[in-house]
């Protein structure tokens, strides 16, 4: 058995807790460990504020005034992706590299290095046509609880 869900969220601070509540209430159901489930909600988090805060512009129509979470739970892993309708990545964070990371104190791109420290995989890639948005695609290996609906066999 596994679970798959998205949802369109419009880009409002209101939608982050929510689908970070819809990802914790998932993995609880089917008995993901508490850890896992905390280090990948954080990292959901940090990907929808991004979403919400760089996702678009709302004057440009109403795509842009929304974002997507599909979230994928199976035996093995979690895989997480965000996808909004904004500027994109700079190139250098498209790279994937961990050298592109910010300095500690700088207020802009600790939530993507966060994201990198939590998941075990991570993608940042903008969406085929310039200008049309970024992506954020992580997953992380899953721990049980004894008796978990969905564990491996």
């Amino acid at each position: 058995m596994s679970i798959w869900w998205s949802l369109h969220l419009r880009r409002e601070a209101a939608s982050v807790p929510l689908a970070r509540r819809l990802l914790l209430g998932a993995m609880e159901t089917a008995g993901v460990d508490p850890d896992i489930s905390y280090d990948l909600s954080v990292a959901l988090s940090e990907a929808c504020a991004n979403a919400v805060e760089h996702g678009g512009d709302d004057a440009s129509g109403p795509h842009s005034a929304q974002y997507r979470v599909t979230a994928y739970l199976d035996g093995e892993k979690c895989r997480i992706e965000v996808t909004d309708s904004g500027p994109g990545f700079p190139p250098v964070r498209c790279r994937g590299t961990r050298a592109a990371r910010p300095a500690h104190t700088r207020e802009s791109g600790r939530g993507l290095c966060l994201i990198e420290q939590l998941a075990d995989h991570v993608h940042f890639r903008n969406r085929p046509r310039p200008g049309r948005g970024a992506v954020v695609t992580f997953d992380k290996i899953l721990k049980w609880r004894e008796g978990a609906l969905l564990q491996a066999s």
